[in-house]
């Protein structure tokens, strides 16, 4: 935890809780202040009550209780407008549990591998399918399965990050679920711009920005929204409204993370550059080229929401 300057105000090690975390990935501020955040590889759930990290504690892990019973390998997590949490879970399902009584978790289908989520101006939950859709994503999550039954959480993880990086325009897919957890008609939309989507963030027109982990030169894209008149003519919900391919140029690599800031801009976090590169066997040579190389801002691109991001994004 840092101050507004940059200031650390936790210890050196951090918040650990004495060595009991596993491997930590999402994190949010809900709009009470209250801070949650889940543990993917000992299927953690965290909560800092105001975010005083002092009075933090571990809700659940593993089989504990629920929701972590519930979880699969816990990635992502956003807070709709009814004060409930929704979970993406690298697996076939979305967790919704209140955030009053993390214990009433309910498991819906999304039907494929999911890693982003984030959640429009009218509650309904979108969430990014890594392998898309098909009988192909299936199978890549019976695979998958395989590894982290067999080799833990980083074997699942090195066979997910081989997989999507070869794969092009339409593997992946985004599933939008209705604030009742039905899926949105037209449910799950697929476009060439998706070959591997990661993480979804909503602009102030409530239009869907994706980055995508696949492919050398990843693209990110620009989908049509609930509110369909901010979206061209004869646009419906789910639509691709970014070039066939996406967006692409800018030195952009195989991504993970994307933002909108409140001047409109989107920033996509380069993650990996060559994947060959990263594993033993590779040329030594090539071995400088296994991480991302920073970040691609997009200048004006989206629709400005407003700073910080606490909830479903705000237009100005």
């Amino acid at each position: 935890m840092f101050d507004k300057d940059g200031k650390p105000l936790t210890p050196p090690d951090g918040i650990n809780f004495g060595g009991r975390l596993g491997l930590m990935q999402g994190i949010i501020t809900a709009p009470d202040g209250d801070v949650w955040a889940l543990g993917v590889s000992r299927r953690q759930l965290l909560h800092f009550p105001k975010g005083d990290w002092n009075n933090g504690r571990i809700v659940c892990e593993g089989d504990s209780a629920e929701p972590c019973k519930s979880f699969t390998a816990p990635f992502h997590l956003a807070i709709d407008q009814q004060n409930r949490i929704w979970v993406s879970d690298s697996s076939l399902h979305v967790i919704r549990f209140p955030a009053a009584d993390p214990g009433q978790a309910l498991k819906l289908d999304v039907h494929s591998n999911n890693s982003g989520l984030n959640i429009d101006s009218q509650g309904n939950v979108w969430v990014t399918n890594r392998f898309g859709s098909g009988l192909l994503g299936m199978a890549h999550m019976v695979d998958m399965a395989v590894h982290l039954k067999t080799g833990g959480v980083l074997s699942a993880s090195d066979y997910l990050t081989k997989t999507m990086s070869e794969q092009k325009g339409g593997s992946g897919s985004i599933t939008v679920l209705r604030p009742d957890g039905t899926p949105l008609r037209g449910s799950p939309f697929k476009g060439g711009g998706l070959p591997g989507p990661w993480a979804v963030v909503v602009d102030g027109n409530d239009n869907l920005w994706v980055s995508n982990f696949a492919m050398p030169a990843s693209p990110i894209v620009q989908l049509c929204g609930v509110r369909t008149e901010h979206c061209p003519p004869g646009f419906k919900t789910g639509d691709q409204i970014a070039p066939p391919g996406g967006y692409v140029g800018g030195g952009l690599q195989l991504q993970t993370d994307i933002a909108i800031g409140p001047a409109g801009d989107v920033w996509a976090m380069n993650n990996w550059q060559d994947i060959d590169s990263c594993y033993p066997g590779a040329t030594e040579a090539l071995s400088t080229r296994c991480g991302g190389q920073g970040v691609v801002i997009f200048f004006g691109m989206a629709k400005p929401v407003r700073a910080p991001q606490i909830g479903p994004a705000r237009p100005f």
